[in-house]
């Protein structure tokens, strides 16, 4: 491993006030279809550091995946922090701290020790059961499994490493009968070698099942059932990005200046926790040596904090909620959601609809308006609610609202908690949402 304090050392040598170190290395195997068919797979070991140094209160950034020039990507960020002019709200890097908390569930031996063959086998099992009703075509599938070891450590004293896995499965298939067609995909995701692949191939082809025969409903206002995916999408997309104190600084957020004020039904708590045994943002600390924590983002329906790292924390002269977040070593730390959860009252939301919409995903989360949570989407997917019972497909199906006035009129959240990336997402029930007819 990378011995990321004699690069922090060179770093004050070279004359930076403050140095840090996120080095990284890991394995990833992946295997992916061709037309249907397995048809690549790939094995890949990657190593690298991050470097990132105050100098004369600007900040700079270099990064490295080559081991014999860490020491020249070390000067690069001492170079590129000389170019930059003071930054007065730069309060420097995070202090060590008195102790990191212990997490689990994050490690898999297994997976770690997994070879390139038996992750050829468990995609073509994953495929094999995609195909078991013969009316189905696989149109993309992929399996990855990935072990990271990182190691962070800066000029304060901060020192703490983490070794981590996750595996991953995706189907997507499509079904042509009598002139109809219809799609589906399923996924899953975890931190051990626990995934039952076979049912995420055989979810994704009775998605795509159930979907045949879809008709068109009319423009209504409706409640609308959004699953695991789609509720997860609309709020990554939206409440997550106004709850950033990057974006509420800078007057990127709708939410600015509310915190205390109600903005959500009151049974609604929404939590972000770096601590959920198993969670995929879970680790000892935050990208940058903050210990990880438990924050309440909303409680009881309330706005009570927003997400912050070190240098937004700064700003406002608290401390940082441990929301520093990287995609990799090659960027510095940005804030990041890290498991977000809700408490609601939960029950069997489906069966106890007498009539709604339920929708399993959409397209076109991306596109919601950050500041004003504003969103239009189109359903993927999507059936008639009757009795508690999913009666017809839905063809073709707009919905549009606000983030902010779903959050209002959430009353129902199911048991079938999904890991959505940053989401660990339910099915929401939400009252009179407006629903249109696609083209």
């Amino acid at each position: 491993m990378i011995d990321a304090n004699k690069l922090v050392d060179l770093a004050i040598r070279l004359g930076a006030s403050d140095a840090e170190v996120y080095a990284a290395s890991g394995k990833i195997i992946t295997v992916e279809t061709e037309h249907g068919e397995l048809g690549h797979a790939e094995e890949s070991i990657s190593e690298g550091a991050g470097i990132r140094v105050i100098v004369d209160g600007a900040e700079g950034y270099s990064s490295s995946n080559d081991p014999f020039r860490f020491e020249d990507a070390v000067k690069a960020a001492i170079v590129c922090a000389k170019a930059r002019p003071k930054d007065p709200a730069l309060k420097g890097l995070p202090l060590k701290p008195q102790a990191y908390p212990g997490v689990s569930g994050i490690y898999d031996q297994r997976v770690a020790d997994i070879s390139l063959d038996q992750c050829v086998d468990l995609a073509a099992g994953m495929i094999r059961a995609a195909k078991e009703d013969k009316g189905t075509s696989v149109t993309a599938a992929k399996f990855s499994s990935v072990v990271s070891d990182t190691v962070i450590a800066n000029s304060n004293g901060v020192l703490v490493e983490d070794r981590e896995t996750v595996v991953m499965g995706y189907v997507d298939v499509i079904i042509k009968e009598d002139g109809q067609v219809s799609t589906g995909f399923e996924y899953d995701v975890a931190r051990s070698l626990s995934l039952d692949l076979g049912s995420v191939g055989t979810r994704a082809s009775k998605l795509a099942r159930d979907s045949l025969g879809s008709s068109h409903v009319s423009e209504q206002t409706s409640d609308v059932l959004l699953g695991p995916f789609a509720f997860g999408d609309l709020l990554e997309s939206t409440l997550l990005s106004s709850v950033s104190a990057e974006n509420v600084q800078k007057g990127r957020s709708g939410l600015a200046g509310r915190v205390g004020e109600k903005i959500a039904v009151p049974e609604l708590t929404i939590v972000d926790d770096g601590l959920l045994t198993g969670g995929l943002g879970t680790s000892k600390s935050d990208d940058e040596g903050v210990p990880s924590q438990r924050t309440e983002i909303v409680t009881d329906g309330t706005l009570t904090s927003f997400l912050y790292d070190s240098y937004t924390a700064g700003k406002e002269g608290r401390e940082s909620t441990g929301n520093a977040v990287r995609g990799s070593y090659s960027t510095p730390p940005k804030i990041g959601a890290r498991n977000v959860l809700f408490e609601f009252p939960r029950s069997d939301v489906i069966k106890e609809t007498k009539k709604g919409i339920y929708v399993n995903s959409v397209i076109g989360a991306h596109t919601a308006n950050p500041i004003t949570g504003d969103f239009s989407v189109e359903c993927r997917n999507a059936f008639v609610v009757e009795n508690g019972v999913m009666v017809k497909p839905v063809k073709s199906l707009m919905l549009s609202g606000n983030v902010f006035d779903l959050l209002k009129k959430i009353d129902g959240m199911g048991k079938d908690d999904r890991l959505t990336g940053a989401i660990i997402s339910p099915t929401v029930r939400v009252k009179e949402m407006r629903v249109t007819p696609g083209a």
